[in-house]
Formats: structure tokens, sequence, C-alpha cells
């Protein structure tokens, strides 16, 4: 049609002058700090910069129009959905923690930490399904949520309100992962404290998703992409540079990892790294002795650090050792099952650097064959629940009623594959990069020449984020010496790498954008569940729509302060978040979402037990395993793994369950009436639908 080439001609020509004006804005910046512009300056004008743009997109794309709000007037073109898509699919924990998975668990991951490549086989293989199962069916349905879907396949309220429950709990617990990342990312770039940080961000996702919803947040988000790929390809580019002189990074560090794989063998073999390990494991021995001795011990540590402190003040000692005793005691818990949570935490914080470094081309490292079997079958059981959660997101599938066809909705989804694949390609490269730099320029060193970079993100939360500890006193940087956690690896690799302050903030700048466009899109999940699946199609049908859009945008603002406040908290890492919002999607909604488009005799009765069953099964497992889970639930004693299986792919059990259970009582039940086969059949049929209106096309294109 020619209103949809000419709004892809519109929008290629403002999306390239958008990156052109951005390749200038940073250009400029990198010369301002040449000529002394002070860091905390490029870090605002960054923050400033970006967000205010998304503000920008936001006001303009402001309507208060249903299909607008909820779906952009169903007339994205395929490419430009495709890069909204991926900027909405990757999230803080694509574009921070992803890469930094690699790092710290290699490519196969272990036993207890499954991870490396599953999260990109997994990410992948699902829009894989997603194109095949879903994406062409959803849109030739063409409503506006995914509970919309249920309800109608499943005819009537009781599935609907399960599907708008499960959105809600999957989404809202995904949407706190990102507002952690904005979080993180905002401190960095400006050094403002961490919730001041996170709601400064959060500004930015309100602006856009609560003035004009879907169309909104679109055309940010594809904005928030071009940003996002620069500054995640720019500080790989530059590294692969150093280390092996060509600039692309996918096709050379190869050579590399050979040269990281013989730098572990030798350090697990060098003997100072042999005794600070066996350091680590007293530490970690004495805590769980201490452990074994409460309530004893806690009231015997708590008197070891009064008798401390009066010593510092009867010596007249120095007023900041004072100061450090005064903080420690007051720190430290006043009853045995504090003094028992703090000494675990500890000691699970001690053993990573009580093991010999984790060999990152090894595919399923272990002891011996038992071990080497747990982890290939954690592996697997990882990727299963990410291939089946992606195809069940709803914040993801969504995005495929703004297409204006079929045929677009299934290129949509190429695009979106093409444009994950630019960094899905680079991820482990970055990762390997980084891991040779640290063990080439930091291991070894002295701890009088420690970089600058070690000594700023050291200061940041407390010191969690990084630790360099000389347990041995030789003044030497071991491996095991050093703590780094994985979801500050992206944002530290412009400083590890020497590069300019003005690519650390790119590089915030991008990791900002994942988590914003993501959140933008979480937000609009929840708040349309709430105001569409819930009010309007359950409490109030004649609500106009003026009302309903206004419902929406109010309970989008509470969504996202609870989910603040909740991320204030700092319950869990950004990818614990995430994988439960995985396990939880896959287990909810993909048998139900293929088993209603692909078998007719899928009823309601089976539809809304299996979605219960699923989850149920799911979230059973994860309350019961899942340490930050543990400590919600205030569940004590040890941990009972089924089958070995991490916590982490608790949806390879509540996916086959809500599989079983959808057709087991769907074949005990009544069939399904008239209404849910025609609707089966139509979405199924050959393709045969109308074209937009020209007047609404051009409506767009003003």
């Amino acid at each position: 049609m020619p209103w949809r080439r000419a709004l892809s001609r519109r929008l290629t020509f403002i999306y390239g002058w958008y990156t052109f004006g951005l390749v200038l804005f940073i250009v400029a910046l990198g010369l301002a700090e040449r000529a002394g512009l002070p860091r905390a300056w490029i870090g605002y004008a960054f923050l400033v910069g970006t967000i205010g743009l998304y503000a920008i997109i936001g006001i303009i794309s402001r309507t208060a129009d249903v299909a607008e709000y909820y779906v952009a007037g169903r007339r994205v073109p395929a490419l430009f959905n495709g890069m909204a898509t991926a900027a909405d699919w990757m999230s803080a924990a694509t574009f921070i923690a992803m890469a930094g998975s690699l790092y710290s668990q290699g490519f196969g991951g272990s036993a207890t930490a499954p991870g490396g490549l599953a999260y990109i086989m997994g990410w992948t293989g699902g829009y894989c399904l997603v194109a095949l199962l879903l994406a062409p069916y959803l849109r030739k349905f063409g409503q506006y949520t995914i509970p919309d879907f249920f309800g109608a396949r499943y005819e009537g309220h009781a599935a609907r309100l399960l599907a708008a429950g499960a959105a809600i709990m999957c989404s809202f617990t995904y949407l706190v992962a990102q507002i952690f990342g904005v979080g993180l990312i905002t401190t960095q770039l400006t050094g403002v404290p961490f919730e001041l940080g996170m709601f400064l961000g959060l500004g930015g996702v309100l602006v856009c998703s609560f003035l004009g919803g879907m169309k909104a947040v679109t055309w940010t988000q594809v904005a928030q992409y071009i940003i996002l790929i620069i500054a995640y390809l720019l500080p790989v580019v530059w590294l692969s540079v150093k280390h092996t002189g060509t600039p692309v990074p996918q096709l050379a560090y190869g050579r590399v990892l050979e040269k990281v794989g013989a730098r572990e063998e030798a350090l697990t073999r060098d003997k100072s790294e042999i005794e600070v390990r066996r350091l680590w494991q007293e530490r970690a021995q004495a805590d769980r002795e201490r452990i074994a001795q409460l309530p004893q011990s806690q009231e015997l540590e708590r008197a070891r650090l009064q008798s401390h402190r009066e010593e510092l003040r009867a010596a007249d000692a120095p007023i900041a050792e004072i100061q450090a005793a005064d903080r420690a005691l007051k720190s430290f818990p006043r009853d045995a099952e504090g003094a028992r949570a703090l000494w675990a935490r500890d000691a699970a914080r001690v053993a990573p650097r009580a093991a010999p470094p984790l060999k990152t081309a090894e595919a399923f490292p272990g002891a011996d064959e038992a071990a080497r079997s747990r982890a290939r079958n954690n592996f697997l059981a990882l990727m299963f629940c990410l291939m089946m959660g992606t195809a069940g997101l709803p914040h993801v599938l969504m995005r495929y009623y703004t297409t204006p066809s079929v045929g677009e909705a299934r290129e949509s989804v190429f695009w979106s594959l093409f444009f994950i694949f630019l960094l899905y390609c680079t991820a482990p490269a970055l990762a390997v990069l980084v891991k040779y730099d640290i063990y080439t320029s930091l291991v070894g060193s002295q701890y009088a020449h420690l970089p600058a970079w070690v000594a700023q993100w050291s200061h940041i939360d407390g010191g969690s984020l990084l630790s360099i500890i000389d347990i041995n006193h030789d003044n030497v940087v071991q491996l095991a010496e050093i703590s780094i956690n994985p979801d500050i690896i992206v944002l530290a690799t412009p400083e590890i790498a020497g590069l300019p302050y003005v690519v650390s903030g790119l590089v915030a700048a991008g990791g900002l954008a994942a988590a914003l466009s993501t959140a933008d899109g979480l937000l609009l999940t929840i708040s349309n569940a709430l105001s569409h699946d819930f009010y309007y199609r359950v409490v109030h049908p004649e609500a106009s729509s003026e009302r309903r859009v206004t419902i929406s945008k109010i309970l989008l603002m509470v969504v996202a302060l609870t989910a603040a406040y909740v991320a204030s908290r700092k319950i869990a890492d950004i990818l614990d978040l995430v994988s439960t919002a995985f396990s939880l999607a896959a287990s909810a909604f993909f048998p139900a979402l293929v088993l209603g488009i692909f078998w007719k005799r899928a009823n309601k009765w089976g539809a809304c037990a299996g979605m219960l069953a699923g989850a149920g099964v799911t979230l059973f497992y994860m309350a019961s395993t899942q340490p930050w889970l543990r400590g919600v639930f205030h569940i004590a004693g040890p941990a009972q793994l089924w089958w070995d299986i991490q916590p982490i792919s608790a949806g390879v059990f509540g996916v086959p369950v809500g599989l079983a259970t959808i057709v087991i009582v769907s074949l005990l039940t009544p069939p399904p009436g008239g209404e849910a086969m025609r609707l089966v059949e139509m979405i199924r049929a050959p393709e045969a639908e109308p074209l937009a209106p020209d007047t609404e096309a051009q409506a767009m294109l003003k």
C-alpha cells in the first residue's frame, strides 16, 4: 500500500537524522571532555539529554484514542516494530547482566549457577517459537491484550482474569528488575544515591507511557534501540582493536579466548592463588561454625565488638577507627536469627572466591561425571524455561498487535531477531575481552597502583559491586581476592579498557535506554491488564474510551511507584528477578496459548486448571528453593532441589504440568462452544485481511 511505503520512508528519514544527531552529540561531549569538562557534567548531559528526548517523543505522541493508546493504531511498519520489539526485549538483564553472566559463569555455567550461553540460545530460540506458533495468529485475532485472547478463546471472564493476574505477576517481577537496573545505572552516571537515581530514571518511563501509551512507547523504543546498540558495540570494538587489532570482535575474540583459557590454567596452579583460596575457605568455615554455635556465638561476637570499641576509645584512637567500630556494632544483628542470616550471606559470598577459576570455554564444568551431568541438565532446563518464557511474555506478544497486517507481524519477528542478534553475538566477545583485560592488567598488579575505576566502583553501594581484599597481605592482587558483581561488567567496560569517560557515559545511557524501554512495555502490560481486562471487560463494560484511558494512566502511575518501592528494598539480583518472571510466564501462558491456537478441544476448564497448576507448581518450587523468595516467605531449613534442578529453571516443572492438566481436564469436560471453534478456524485460516483505511494512514503521516 502507498501509505505504508510513505510512512516507512518518513520514519527512515526522521530516525536517520536522529542517529546523525546522536553521533554529533557524542563527538561534541568527547571534545568537551578533552577540553576539561568535568565527568559529572558529562554524566548529567547524557541523563538529561536522553530522558529529555524520550519526554519530547512522549509529549508529541500523547493520545486519548483507545486504539492509539493500546496498540499504536496498528500502523507500525515491520522494520520499526522490530526495532521497538528489540528495545522492549533488551532489558537491563540483557544489556547489563547477560555479558556479566558469561564473564562470571563461563559459556556453559555450572551445576549451581546455570547460565552462560543458555541465555543467548534460550532467548533467541524463544523468538523462533513466537514467529512459528504465536505472532501471526495473535495479530489475526486483532484485539488489545493477551488476556483478550484468553477471554475470547476460552469463553468468559474466568480465563481472562487468570491471564490478567498471571500477566501482572510476571510483568511486575520483571519490572522491579528493570527499575533496579535504572537505579544502578543512574547512580553510576551521575553519582546520586541509588534511590534518587531510581526515581530520576522512573520519571523518563512515566512521561512516555503515561501520555501516549503504546504509540509513544513504540516511537521512544525505536530511539532507545539506536542508543543502546551504539553504546554496546563501541567499547567492544575498541577492546577488540586493543587486543586483536581487528574491529570485528565477533570474529576475532576466538584468539583471545585461547589466551584466557591458558591464563585460567596458570591461575589454577598458582601457589599464591591456592593460598588465597585456602584463606577464603577458612573464613567460610568459620562462618558455618558460628552458625552451628548459635545463640552463644551471637552474644560473644556482640560482646567482642563492644569491647573493641571501648578499647579504641580508651586508647584515644583515630576518630575514623572509632566510627568504624561504632558502625560495625550498630550493624551487627541483635538476635540469633539475624546473626544466622548475616553469617550465611557471608559464607555464600566467600564461597566463589574459595573455588578455582571457572573455565570460560569448558562446556559443562564439574569435578566428576555426576557434577558435569548436573551442569548439563541445568543448562538445558534453563534454556527450556527461557524459550518458553520468551514465547509467553505478555509485553513481548503485545508488540505484534501493533503491525498493519499478519504478514508484517511475521516480518516484524524477523527484524526483531536481527536487531537482537547484533547484541547477542557481541556479548560473548565482550565477556572474553574484559576477562582477558582483567587477567592481564589487574591480576598480579600492586595494591598501591590499582586503577582509578577500582576505587570508583568500590565506593558505590557500600562495596557490594566491587571488592578487592588483600587477604594474604602480600600487596599483590590475586584473582581470588577480586569480587566483581556481574551486573557491572558492561557498565565498567569502558573504564577497564581505558576509554574516555564519554564512552562510559554513553554505555550508561545505553543501559538506561534498555531498562527504560522494557519498563515502558511492562508498565503498559500491567496497567492495561487492570484497566482493560479487569475494569472495562468485567467491572464497567459501558465505560467511555476517555475514561478507560484515564483509568489506565492512573493505574500506571500507581504500579510504577509500587515497583520502585519494591526495587528500593534490593530483594534480589537482576537475573534472579528476571528468571522468576520467565518461569512464571512460561508455565502460566505458553501451554494455554499454543493449545488454544492449535487444539480446538482445549476448553475453558482445562485452560483455567492448566494455568493454575503450572504457575502453582512453579511458584511452589521457587518459593521453597530460591534464596530471595525463601527470605520473602520466611522459609527456614535446607532447600530440597528436585533432580538437582536450580530454582532459576523452575518453569521446567510448571510447563509440562500445565500442558498435561489442560489436556486431561479438557478431555474430561464438555468441548468448547461454537464461538470458540469459529475463532480458532478464523485465526488459522489462510490470510485474507482488510487493509487499513487510507484516512487512518494519512493521520499517522501527519
